[in-house]
């Protein structure tokens, strides 16, 4: 029969600079996994690429602390995980959400929640997961479209404890199974997208996700591993 995960231990904080870097700090002096923090106010949030990642008061700042038990990390998988289980929670206060890869969810094609991802491979190794979502306040945002979940908005503890329950429930399943289940709930294949890598910029047709979570553009030789997306 089945074990149930251990419980996760919450720290709730008024403030932080950053629920990243303080889940990265417990990592670093050897906290074990299955820690979750979760601020009401960011102050230094970040947001991928370098960017900053604004932190109003009502939305949702929470980053989670895991030790996968194996030398190697899947980036792909926990991405996976993380977009679904924010989408399911966020999921039960909206209609018309959708994820975009690699780690935002839209709401009628404007973002409402991003996910940042910090791991480090080898014996003791981690995955740090950043989750914020614009639960109150959509910021603005230069270059993009930003949305708010439409009113009664829950408490940012409420949205927290129901990512916590789904990354339970989807931790448990196969990449193949997690690719299957992001992919039903992402853009449809043959999605227009524009695709910044370091290296150089591509328009192409969305064409899938490989085994590992990483994207297809049809006509495009090489699978990217890691790039910034737009829909075109």
């Amino acid at each position: 029969m089945p074990t149930s995960p251990p419980l996760w231990r919450l720290e709730r904080h008024a403030a932080l600079p950053s629920t990243q870097d303080a889940a990265l700090q417990a990592a670093h002096t050897g906290e074990p996994g299955r820690l979750a923090v979760l601020a009401d106010l960011q102050t230094a949030g970040r947001g991928s690429r370098g960017r900053s990642w604004a932190s109003p008061p009502g939305n949702l700042n929470l980053s989670v602390l895991l030790r996968p038990g194996t030398p190697r990390i899947e980036p792909g998988r926990w991405a996976l995980l993380a977009a679904i289980s924010l989408y399911e929670a966020l999921g039960l206060y909206t209609d018309g959400l959708m994820l975009k890869w690699p780690n935002d969810v839209l709401l009628h094609g404007a973002k409402l929640a991003g996910i940042l991802i910090d791991s480090q491979p080898g014996k003791g190794g981690f995955v740090v997961i950043g989750l914020g979502a614009n639960l109150a306040t959509a910021p603005q945002v230069t270059g993009r479209q930003t949305a708010r979940l439409p009113p009664p908005v829950p408490p940012a503890a409420i949205v927290a404890a129901r990512v916590l329950a789904a990354l339970d429930e989807w931790g448990a399943r196969e990449t193949g199974d997690l690719v299957e289940a992001w992919l039903a709930r992402a853009h449809p294949v043959g999605t227009l997208l524009d695709v910044k890598t370091a290296r150089r910029q591509v328009r192409g047709a969305f064409a899938g996700l490989t085994s590992k979570g990483e994207l297809r553009i049809s006509g495009e030789a090489s699978v990217i591993s890691s790039a910034e997306v737009f829909l075109a």
